[in-house]
């Protein structure tokens, strides 16, 4: 596997071991076919990286740590190095460390080690819980700008908060259900990947408030845990909907849609509305089919400008005159308003 960098680098970009990476540059046995695909996008992220290094002007590197499916990571991505270009004559380089799943002390420990190494900016999301908070903490206590991003760390040191009115979006959703079914019972079953990232519990308190004060006649159950994986989310919606028969509609927040649709399928059991989050291309390809309803959207690129601006005003001083975060506005996509991306 040839290339120009240093087997340091390669590790720190792909969020693996030194040893781990020689393992798999020298095609020794013993390696996952998972991690040496995670070696060779991480040269290939750093040769991006190489290329622009000769533009002019500032050059800007930041670290997105993400914990979440790999089918938004890459939106995540996409948003990002397409806004990237739009700050010249200052060039950001982006820095990805993407995980399906990641224990909170494994995330803080990446955190430090992104630290001490050094970084103009971190752009994270993961849960808020105290080890999370404790690694933003020292990452601002270095002088480092962490920005939230779709799952807010609201009582942490970070610098803002780039994403959506989770609580809005949720009761955006209600509403949707809520007229749906124009008073007559239901009962919708409630996807979470897992409850300890703020954002989804934001949303989930947003509609289940609505239904309370509006519409009372509709129940929800609720599974979590499924971390937004196909597999695991298909196992918890089965479950959940062999239990009860009353459930015909679904309010996703947290992903694995194509594996809940399945698990209707397979029993047989109509779902007369489904509710999604994020515009990635599962959920425009169900739109487009006409097996999800409704796609509740906030664009990424926007929050992708909003953190460029975050990092580079702390960057200058101007840290403290940003007034907190501000959100992107939360879009009710349907088959007909589907925006270019």
């Amino acid at each position: 596997m040839a290339h120009p960098f240093l087997v340091k680098d390669i590790a720190f970009q792909a969020g693996l071991s030194t040893a781990t990476v020689d393992r798999v540059l020298n095609e020794r046995p013993g390696v996952r076919r998972q991690t040496a695909a995670r070696v060779r996008a991480a040269i290939r992220e750093l040769e991006k990286q190489q290329s622009g290094s000769e533009m002019q002007g500032q050059k800007r590197a930041i670290d997105i740590v993400m914990e979440a499916p790999e089918r938004f990571t890459e939106a995540v991505r996409q948003a990002f190095e397409t806004e990237a270009p739009t700050f010249m004559p200052t060039t950001f380089r982006c820095r990805f460390h993407f995980a399906e799943i990641m224990r909170p002390h494994d995330i803080a420990q990446l955190l430090d080690r992104v630290r001490l190494r050094g970084t103009d900016g971190v752009v994270l999301k993961a849960p808020d819980v105290p080890e999370i908070v404790g690694a933003v903490a020292r990452l601002e206590q270095a002088g480092i700008a962490v920005v939230a991003l779709v799952t807010d760390l609201p009582n942490s040191a970070r610098t803002a908060y780039a994403g959506a009115d989770n609580r809005a979006a949720g009761e955006t959703a209600a509403y949707l259900v809520g007229e749906r079914f124009a008073g007559q019972a239901a009962t919708v079953l409630v996807t979470i990947s897992s409850s300890r990232f703020r954002g989804e519990e934001e949303r989930e308190i947003g509609f289940r408030r609505v239904l309370r004060e509006h519409y009372p006649a509709i129940r929800i159950v609720e599974i979590s845990e499924g971390y937004g994986k196909d597999a695991e989310t298909g196992v918890l919606a089965a479950r959940a909907l062999a239990t009860d028969a009353d459930i015909n509609a679904a309010y996703s927040i947290g992903g694995g849609n194509r594996a809940v649709l399945a698990a209707f399928e397979r029993l047989g059991r109509d779902c007369s509305l489904f509710i999604a989050h994020d515009l990635d291309q599962d959920n425009l390809a169900l739109l487009r089919q006409r097996r999800i309803h409704f796609v509740l959207h906030h664009d990424l690129r926007s929050d992708a400008r909003m953190t460029f601006r975050a990092i580079l005003a702390r960057r200058s001083g101007a840290g403290q005159k940003l007034g907190g975060s501000r959100l992107s506005a939360v879009e009710v996509i349907t088959p007909y308003n589907v925006p270019i991306i």
